[in-house]
Parts: structure tokens; sequence; C-alpha cells
């Protein structure tokens, strides 16, 4: 009521000061309120976001090796009591015949060991001889770990009686002059190590099981060697890979023992890899002590062709030099899925039933020449490009600032340009996960091995598994690869390396010898 009275005796321009003064506070308390809500928003996103790591199933949390570990055991005590209840039933309740699953016949490459069966007694109780009328074969399947056999090598000495003159064969070239280990020793220590990401002291005791514990000191001189000699064929692989228009790139942190310390710290590998569309398959791995953008710039050197990556600002130097940037669908998708799991958001599911619509396409054309793919695109994709773009334009004018969907909006909005560039190129994807899928066996070895001791040896881990991975990608078995490569280049001339690249490597006829993978998956479960 004294209000009112105050007011009644306010003067005009009073009255209009006080509006005034009403209205921007009105105005601050609406704008701190938005800001609020927008950061609530936030929160409450992180929050659920956080639940659902702990609590919720995700495709990201259980990997196929440790689904495959879980599915093992299920079947394992699935034949356990089936093969109870077959001992306990004496008797069948039911005459039916059981119909039995087919075995699948094991490979014919393998090599078979005969052993007959035949009674102690060929005649017949009434005295007469038997007559063998045919036969019944079984096949069963066996493995012998880790054996160790002997190559002794026999030169002999040929002399002439009148001139005296000695003749000898020359010593073979090895990798390991005057070493022990043969091409086929060294190929198994490193496809444990770098495939089967097993250390070298689980390595020393499979052997010691085997009858020769190798001690751990000798095998690290073996991997040191090994990797130096292949080095000049990692870095021509690295040039194969720079000679492409179509670039993958991704990187991935890696822990390595700070010098002088017993400290580790995040150093990083990047990978770069040839385009699934490309007729050479191939990948570079990159061992550096940081995420520092000069690595890439460094490894990229003049290369100036259309790079396929994430948002890390350490390639933005390189695209400034004349690099093209080709963005990624797969994470732009990924910021509305992570959005929709956390809070069911109606514009994120909006968006998640646009961008489906984009990889629909890439599958009916993937087998296609690239100009037909490029067509495709142009006819089909761009469509849907346009009213996706034009709904994210209206759907960003309509939400708070610094909100979760905000900011999923902002990523595809900010790099439309590098998003849409592969519309115009056949030979370009559509998203960088295939080099996600090269940079996964540095995730299963850093489980293992922890972290690397020195940049030297993360470099080392890097060449080799170039190789590795490059042979896996071009269905080379790793062990018959790098085992004839490593017989074949002490004696291969410079000029010919690049036969023994992965892409082009044709290997002799191995057969399916025991390979080292085997060896070391069987082994890796009782080391």
């Amino acid at each position: 009521m004294n209000s009112s009275l105050n007011l009644d005796q306010m003067f005009p321009d009073q009255l209009l000061a006080l509006a005034a003064q009403l209205l921007s506070q009105v105005d601050t308390m609406g704008k701190k309120i938005n800001r609020d809500q927008a950061l609530i928003e936030k929160l409450t996103h992180e929050i659920a976001q956080l639940k659902r790591l702990k609590f919720s199933k995700r495709s990201e949390q259980l990997n196929p090796q440790q689904a495959s570990l879980l599915d093992d055991l299920i079947d394992t005590d699935i034949t356990a009591i089936e093969a109870e209840l077959h001992a306990l039933q004496t008797d069948l309740t039911s005459t039916e015949k059981k119909q039995k699953p087919k075995r699948t016949a094991l490979p014919a490459e393998f090599p078979r060991t005969l052993i007959h069966h035949e009674p102690d007694n060929t005649h017949c109780l009434c005295g007469c001889a038997l007559k063998r009328i045919g036969e019944d074969i079984s096949e069963k399947l066996d493995y012998t770990p880790g054996v160790f056999t002997v190559e002794r090598h026999v030169r002999g000495k040929w002399v002439c009686d009148d001139c005296e003159t000695l003749i000898q064969a020359p010593v073979p070239a090895q990798i390991i002059d005057k070493g022990i280990p043969t091409a086929g020793l060294l190929a198994h220590v490193m496809i444990a190590k770098f495939a089967d990401h097993l250390p070298l002291y689980r390595q020393e005791s499979i052997f010691g099981r085997a009858g020769l514990a190798i001690p751990r000191s000798t095998l690290a001189q073996w991997v040191g060697v090994t990797g130096v000699q292949l080095q000049p064929l990692v870095d021509a692989l690295r040039d194969v890979v720079l000679g492409q228009q179509v670039i993958h790139a991704d990187e991935t942190p890696v822990q390595m023992l700070a010098p002088g310390s017993k400290k580790t710290h995040h150093s990083y590998v990047w990978a770069y890899a040839t385009s699934q569309f490309c007729e050479t398959a191939a990948v570079v791995y990159d061992f550096s002590p940081s995420r520092a953008g000069e690595h890439a710039r460094k490894f990229l050197q003049g290369w100036k062709g259309k790079l396929v990556c994430d948002d890390f600002g350490g390639y933005k130097a390189s695209f400034e030099l004349g690099v093209t940037e080709i963005g990624c669908m797969a994470h732009a998708r990924r910021k509305f899925f992570e959005l929709h799991a956390t809070n069911k958001s109606m514009l994120a599911e909006q968006a998640l039933r646009y961008i489906p619509l984009l990889y629909e396409i890439e599958r009916d054309a993937r087998d296609l020449e690239p100009d037909l793919r490029r067509r495709i695109r142009q006819e089909k994709a761009v469509p849907v490009m346009d009213v996706l773009h034009t709904w994210m334009i209206a759907q960003r004018d309509l939400v708070p600032e610094g909100s979760a969907i905000s900011r999923a909006l902002d990523y595809s909005l900010k790099r439309w340009a590098a998003l849409s560039r592969y519309l115009d190129d056949g030979a370009v994807p559509i998203d960088n996960n295939w080099a996600e899928n090269q940079i996964r066996p540095w995730a299963l070895g850093r489980k293992n091995w922890l972290f690397a001791r020195s940049l030297r040896s993360g470099k080392r881990a890097a060449a080799i598994m170039s190789l590795i991975q490059s042979a896996r990608l071009n269905g080379h078995g790793p062990y018959a690869y790098l085992k004839d490569v490593l017989k074949r280049l002490p004696t291969q001339r410079a000029s010919e390396i690049g036969q023994l690249l992965p892409h082009q490597w044709t290997g002799p006829s191995l057969g399916m010898v025991p390979s080292a993978d085997a060896f070391a998956c069987i082994n890796s479960h009782s080391g």
C-alpha cells in the first residue's frame, strides 16, 4: 500500500526511470535463467553419460576378444553338462534317432600321420582266412606346442690334391650374423610380441616349458636387430602410403616411460592408412612423444592430398599448407548418438534418422568404380545432405546457447564443408572408421605391455606393427609373411626391396605350418 502511494507521488520521469531499471533487472535475470538452464542441461547430460558408461551396456565396453572369451566359457559349460547327462543316462527314453550336426572337415593341407588299426588275428573262428573288404576312417586333431628343432648346417670342404685349392660353400646370409635363431624363430618372437602382445618375459617362460629358456635379454637383442633390419622395408611402405591421393589418419595415446624416472607420460601412435577404395592396402604407424601437430606435419612433409581425419587440431596446420580436409561423418553421428543415448533427445533422434540414409547409399555403392560411386552420391546423397543441413541450421537457431544439442549441431555445422567433400570424389570415403580399425591393435597391445620403455622402442614397435598389420590387410598370415621376408631380406637388392612389401609379396606355398599365432594364443592363458 505504501509502494502504491509512493508510486502515486512520483513524477513521470521518475516512473520511467524505475520502469527502465526493472526491465533491465528482468532482462538480466532472464539471461541468467537461460544460462543456468543451459548449464543444468549440460551437467544433466554429462551425469547421464557417465551413468551410461558405468551401468549400461555399450558396444565399446566389451571388445570382441572379451566377448569371445565369455562365449568360450559358456560353450565349455554346456559341453560339460551334456557329457555329465550322457554319463548318467543309462537307458534311452526315446527310440528316435537324434540328428547329429555335421562336423566341418579338417583342412586338407594339414600334414597327416597314418595310424593303422587291424585285428590281431585275421582268421575266422571256423579256421578260414578273413578277407579285407574296406575300412572306416576317422580323423583326430593334434597339436604340438612349442617344439624346438635344430638346423644343422654342414658345409663340406673340398680340396684339390694337385694345387691344394680349398672350396667351401659360403655361410648363408642371416638377419643376425653368427646368431642361432632361424628366420622362423625370429618371426615367431616378433609375431608373439607385436601381434599377440606377449611380453618377452612371458615368451621366456613359454620357451622354458618347451625345453630351452631363452633369456629375455637375448630375446630383446633379437628384437632390436630385427627391427633395424626391417626399417628399410618400413621406409619403402611409408613412401607407398604417401604416394596415394587419399590417406586416413588417426592417433591413440600410449604410455611411455619418462627418461631418468619411473613415471610414465602420454606419447602417441599415429596411423596413416590408404583408403579402403584404394587398390593398395597399407598402413604405417608413427610413434611420437606427444600429440603436437608438428609430428603429423613431419610425417606428411610435402604431401598435398586429401586427409580423412577427425577434428583434432594437430592436423590444422597441414590444411593451411595445401592438404585438403575430409571430415568424418561417423564422428558427427556419434555426437547425436551419445546425446540420444543419455537423455533421449528428440532432436538427436531426428538427426539419427537422416545420417543412416547416407550410409545406406554408401553400402549400395561400396563395390562400384569411383566415377559411378560419385554419380550415385550426387544423385542420392546430395539431396539428403541438403535437407540435413537445412534442418540443422533451423534447429540451431531454436536451441539454447551452450546446451548439449547446440554443441552436437555446432560440431557438424562448423565442419560442413569437410563433411560434404566426399560427395564430389568417389575415391573419398564418408568417414574415418577405416583408420580407427587400424589403430585397434595398439589398443589391445597396451593392455598387455602397459607402456613403451623409450622413444626408440616405441618407434621400433610402430615399424614392425606396420608390416604385420599391412600383411593382414592383404590377406597374408603375419607369420608366413614375416618368416619369408626375414629369409630373403639379407640377400635382397635395395632396388628390389619393394617386392617384399605386403601388397606385392608373393611368398612360397608354406601350407598350414604350426604358426606363431596359434602358439601364442594357446599359451597366453597358461603363461
